[in-house]
């Protein structure tokens, strides 16, 4: 099996989607499912259930495959990346996971340890919020930069970057886009998303489950990405709270922000599993603490 075909295959095993795991891969679905149904052949067993129109599933073989394969590519990946990041001098890869979308307002906390450890690579991804701890413990990031409360006995978190101020996204004709800003109340009266896999404390904390008058905030469609979350939004079929960087960095035509002013302003902070940390993720912690919460634009 050549290396890009494992690589399809556990993206698929992940997604259990075929566009999905095109979109992430960048290439057809074509080319998936070419690839896994020559996998199969090869196999002589079938590796995903078909039967569903929307999602697949892995059958058992799939799983046991999934599972065998996990460890050996991520070795073979990690490897491959030391030898070409050793050929340029760098000596370790911080890999660190944001939730929020504002890298470049945290760039003096970057630079800054890019200044301090320049023999040390800094990489910066946007692991998907569906599987909100998943990647730390998988390791295949280091550091998440999450929203507060995080209260895994297995994590460690660190100091705050930054805390913002929340606001509603809503259609851009939606009945309340007259308005200069909503209440708790208010934003109570209609239908928000969910996701899938959460500490439900944690997603209380970005979408509470209550109004302050103890009305249960609508739950509606899962999503598994900001994405997804404004193209309901801009349909109309649900109002979606995010911190107020989102009005900087995630402009749209078809939808309108508005500040909610009576919600406890959003703290993001590094998390990082206790058991993996490091020289590099010190480092870090020690730039943040240095450095302080970043002031805002």
């Amino acid at each position: 099996m050549e290396i890009r075909d494992i690589e399809i295959f556990l993206t698929l095993a992940e997604e259990l989607h075929f566009r999905r795991a095109a979109e992430r891969l960048h290439v057809s679905q074509a080319r998936v499912s070419q690839a896994i149904s020559e996998q199969e052949r090869r196999l002589g067993g079938t590796l995903f259930d078909r039967s569903n129109r929307r999602q697949v599933q892995l059958t058992s073989l799939g799983r046991q495959l999934r599972d065998d394969l996990r460890p050996v590519y991520a070795g073979l990946r990690d490897s491959l990346e030391r030898a070409r990041l050793t050929a340029q001098g760098i000596t370790a890869v911080l890999r660190v996971g944001m939730l929020p979308i504002n890298v470049h307002e945290l760039r003096p906390y970057w630079d800054t340890f890019r200044a301090r450890h320049p023999a040390w690579k800094l990489h910066i991804s946007h692991p998907p919020f569906a599987d909100l701890f998943g990647g730390l413990r998988r390791g295949e990031i280091d550091v998440l930069v999450a929203w507060l409360p995080v209260e895994e006995p297995d994590l460690t978190v660190g100091p705050a970057l930054f805390a913002e101020p929340r606001v509603l996204a809503i259609a851009a004709e939606h009945e309340l886009a007259g308005r200069t800003s909503v209440s708790l109340e208010v934003v109570g009266d209609f239908q928000h998303v969910d996701i899938e896999t959460k500490p439900d404390y944690w997603f209380d904390s970005y979408v509470p489950s209550h109004t302050r008058r103890g009305r249960a905030i609508e739950r509606g469609p899962l999503v598994r990405s900001s994405a997804e979350i404004l193209t309901w939004t801009g349909m109309g079929e649900v109002v979606a709270l995010f911190p107020s960087h989102m009005t900087r960095y995630w402009v749209r035509q078809d939808i309108v922000y508005l500040p909610v002013h009576d919600v406890e302003p959003l703290t993001y902070a590094l998390v990082w599993r206790s058991d993996t940390e490091n020289d590099l993720i010190r480092a870090l912690a020690r730039t943040v603490r240095d450095l302080g919460p970043h002031p805002g634009p």
